[in-house]
């Protein structure tokens, strides 16, 4: 079943992206109680990533000693391997005891430095980007938001994820929303499901690209920035995924500066939209649009086979 939303401020506003799609999503909490994703697009300073990681999954801490010690060593080993690639670290900030937020300034190769952390044993990064910052992990979004402290997170535009486990377990690696490594401030939610998976994901294997989870939202999202990479912008990469991804889906997706959302042909899986001249808002649900604008407003649905992209400045 699963829920998902989205916003974007236009014209460079700022809002507290981070309180509002809380309440969006905790609209959708009925959809998908198991897990809350939330990705969410900050301005970022000049020069200066944003990386967040893991070390454990929440339901390890209760182990017992053991897992302590292995999330101490974890990150201390993160942090020798930052150092040792010419990584700045000017920032760490402990959002759980086993996720963390570092800021660090880098020169050299991006992809390198993510797949020499992430060759750490139990270590996955949920993203990197100048402006991007994901977070995600088990409850509805009240429970994730305060776990994280994502109230008055300032950003101009973000997407979100309320999940239902049907095909996966129950963890954070199963979570959406994905970064699409190793391209910085991509992410996407997906409700639906794609009948192509295993050939478009071989395919993207061969060129070079890894996949963390067997989930096939991570494909849209590797999938897009792929064609992006290729030089294809948002729009037209969506366009193209429309023909090329088999199966029922409603996809948004989010870059640095944009949002885009797209409908299979059989526009079979929900999607309700609303926009103004200051304000664009998307979900599974009307209810959460209202949730974030309590008085009347006009939505409607987007057409089969739809794609639809929003600038942000």
């Amino acid at each position: 079943m699963c829920g998902i939303a989205g916003l974007i401020w236009k014209g460079g506003v700022t809002s507290d992206i981070g309180s509002e799609m809380t309440q969006m999503l905790q609209a959708l909490k009925h959809r998908g109680p198991d897990s809350t994703g939330f990705a969410l697009y900050g301005k970022g300073e000049e020069g200066v990533y944003v990386l967040r990681f893991k070390v454990a999954e929440q339901e390890d801490m209760a182990s017992g000693f053991d897992i302590h010690r292995q999330v101490i060593e974890r990150k201390a080993a993160v942090d020798t391997r930052l150092e040792e690639m010419g990584a700045d670290v000017t920032a760490r900030e402990d959002a759980t005891e086993y996720a963390y937020r570092y800021h660090f300034k880098f020169g050299g190769d991006l992809k390198r430095l993510i797949d020499y952390i992430e060759d750490i044993d139990g270590v996955e990064i949920l993203s990197v980007g100048k402006g991007l910052e994901l977070i995600k992990d088990l409850g509805d979004a009240s429970v994730v938001s305060g776990q994280y402290g994502l109230e008055g997170f300032v950003g101009t535009h973000a997407i979100g994820h309320t999940r239902m486990a049907t095909e996966s377990d129950v963890d954070i690696r199963s979570a959406h929303p994905y970064w699409a490594y190793p391209f910085n401030d991509v992410s996407v939610v997906h409700n639906g499901q794609l009948t192509n998976y295993w050939t478009n994901r071989r395919d993207l294997e061969r060129r070079g690209h890894r996949f963390m989870s067997n989930c096939d939202s991570e494909l849209i999202a590797v999938y897009v920035a792929d064609r992006i990479d290729r030089g294809d912008n948002l729009e037209a990469a969506m366009t193209r995924s429309i023909d090329e991804l088999d199966g029922v889906f409603t996809y948004l997706v989010a870059t640095s500066d944009q949002l885009g959302m797209a409908k299979d042909v059989m526009a079979a899986k929900p999607m309700v939209l609303y926009e103004s001249d200051e304000f664009v808002g998307l979900a599974s649900e009307e209810v959460a649009i209202r949730s974030i604008f309590p008085r009347e407003i006009d939505t409607w649905d987007p057409y089969q086979g739809e794609v639809k992209v929003w600038a942000a400045a």
